[in-house]
């Protein structure tokens, strides 16, 4: 694995890469907006059976344009936060928009987003005390839903390549703590990691990589990213400074002036979607 020397760019990008992807860079005007003229991909809602939970679950699922049947797919799981469901990044920010204008222009490899919902209970829905503690819980047994029943129930259902190199995790706050933990606690299953505002539920980075040397063989890509006006970032950050201090390549994305919401994280899976599977 090659690595480049790392550089601080005039948008305060800090990046430390594996030497073959593109420069990060702060999403251009217009990357969010929906554009008539170009193909568009599918969101569907699908039902899948949880072992894990015990009952019917619901996921949406992205397909691209030009989808067939007849090939075959990567896929990226995208993590929704604390206060949302499976349609958080759907209303909020939109990620079949910003990935139809990416493949208009050419710039993302063609693949299958899942949006799950990551309270993995009967009761999923976030209403009430959300900071309750069998609803913050459900975040953590959400690993076992996603490792035994959604990822082989998407497996089964879409023509995907079902290897951890065609595998891809990535969140926003709760679920950016959720894809940390479950993608570096689980590199025979994703070698793409991003966690976007990851929040508090981010194990401490020790314990993300307790090996470095085996991650640094096992890792295509961890992508770290926070805005920097966020109060959230030290868990991102405590993460990079580890990455760092065990030479372990990754991206680090500190936006200017950006908080905890969607400008954040739709600049970041921008950039995230355009690394992944190259």
């Amino acid at each position: 694995m090659k690595k480049i020397t790392s550089l601080l760019l005039p948008i305060f990008v800090i990046i430390f890469s594996f030497g073959v992807h593109a420069q990060v860079e702060q999403a251009p005007a217009g990357f969010d907006v929906l554009q008539n003229s170009i193909a568009h991909g599918k969101i569907d809602t699908v039902v899948y059976t949880s072992k894990t939970v015990g009952t019917e679950r619901t996921t949406l699922v992205y397909t691209p344009p030009g989808y067939s049947a007849e090939k075959s797919y990567p896929v990226l799981y995208l993590l929704h936060g604390i206060g949302g469901d499976e349609f958080e990044w759907l209303n909020g920010g939109h990620p079949e928009i910003i990935l139809d204008n990416l493949y208009a222009e050419g710039k993302v490899e063609p693949m299958i987003v899942v949006l799950p919902n990551g309270r993995a209970m009967k009761d999923d829905r976030a209403e009430g005390n959300i900071m309750a503690p069998d609803k913050v819980q459900a975040f953590a047994t959400f690993e076992k839903d996603l490792l035994n029943d959604l990822i082989p129930f998407i497996e089964n259902k879409y023509p995907v390549i079902a290897d951890r190199e065609h595998r891809a995790i990535g969140g926003l706050s709760m679920g950016g703590g959720q894809s940390l933990n479950f993608g570096l606690g689980n590199l025979d299953v994703f070698a793409w990691v991003g966690g976007f505002s990851s929040a508090p539920n981010t194990k401490q980075p020790a314990e993300l990589v307790p090996n470095p040397e085996e991650a640094k063989k096992q890792l295509n890509l961890l992508f770290i990213s926070c805005g920097d006006k966020d109060g959230l970032i030290s868990f991102s950050k405590r993460t990079h400074d580890y990455m760092s201090e065990n030479d372990i390549p990754h991206y680090y994305y500190v936006i200017p002036d950006g908080q905890h919401d969607f400008n954040v994280w739709k600049d970041s899976l921008y950039n995230y979607a355009q690394l992944l599977f190259k």
